[in-house]
């Protein structure tokens, strides 16, 4: 369902909420169904989870105060049309919801990365939610809010980072129980470092599993750097 309509008098008041922002950055699109194409980053800072993959724990803190109108404004210099909110953990900054209504306001295709640890019932309709399910390896596996996939349309997409086989076998058995391909996509991504991809794609085509197969593609464009 879309977001209400809002009078200018609230569209203005939101306009000046605070985000706290690590980065807005332009980059090609490395992960999800939307890999390849230009897209504006906008990251806010925080994150209550440790993952120990975490490739962004530079956001945990480090952040500048940016109201709301200003990261519209900064966004829409870049002149493309996908926008990815994400962290840390976005939804973690409570109006973070305030942006991505506004975003999808303003024509954008809007995605938002998250970790599922976090309700994601009242986000707008329109955004697609890439919602992360943690696996064991990650050592947040815990944190996982199940009840979030009953807010997932077809348009969203479940991911899973793999760090071995076991979690491989973890990640088969949760399609399976919670039947996730015929929710959305599902992408099966190897963490980087952790699990070749080689190695992953194998064990996907064995099993006939009916996931995507996912690369961090900037990161083979651009290594491990902040702000590609």
């Amino acid at each position: 369902m879309n977001a209400a309509v809002l009078s200018k008098a609230d569209k203005d008041a939101i306009l000046l909420k605070d985000l706290i922002v690590n980065e807005i950055f332009l980059s090609i699109q490395g992960e999800s169904s939307y890999t390849g194409l230009p897209t504006v980053f906008v990251r806010l800072t925080g994150c209550p989870l440790r993952c120990v993959y975490c490739d962004t724990a530079y956001a945990f803190a480090a952040g500048d105060k940016m109201r709301i109108n200003d990261i519209l404004q900064k966004v829409s210099g870049y002149r493309t049309r996908h926008v990815t909110v994400t962290g840390g953990e976005p939804l973690a900054q409570k109006d973070c919801r305030e942006l991505l209504n506004l975003l999808c306001d303003e024509g954008y295709q809007v995605s938002l990365e998250t970790s599922g640890a976090i309700d994601v019932a009242a986000v707008d309709g329109r955004v697609v939610k890439i919602l992360d399910l943690k696996t064991p390896g990650s050592g947040e596996m815990k944190r996982n809010i199940y009840e979030n996939l009953d807010y997932l349309a077809p348009q969203d997409e479940i991911k899973f980072v793999i760090c071995d086989r076991a979690d491989y076998d973890w990640s088969k058995a949760k399609l399976a129980e919670y039947r996730l391909n015929e929710r959305c996509q599902v992408l099966f991504s190897g963490s980087h470092e952790q699990l070749p991809a080689r190695q992953l794609a194998d064990w996907i085509l064995e099993d006939r599993l009916p996931v995507r197969l996912q690369i961090q593609l900037h990161k083979y464009l651009w290594g491990d750097v902040p702000g590609r």
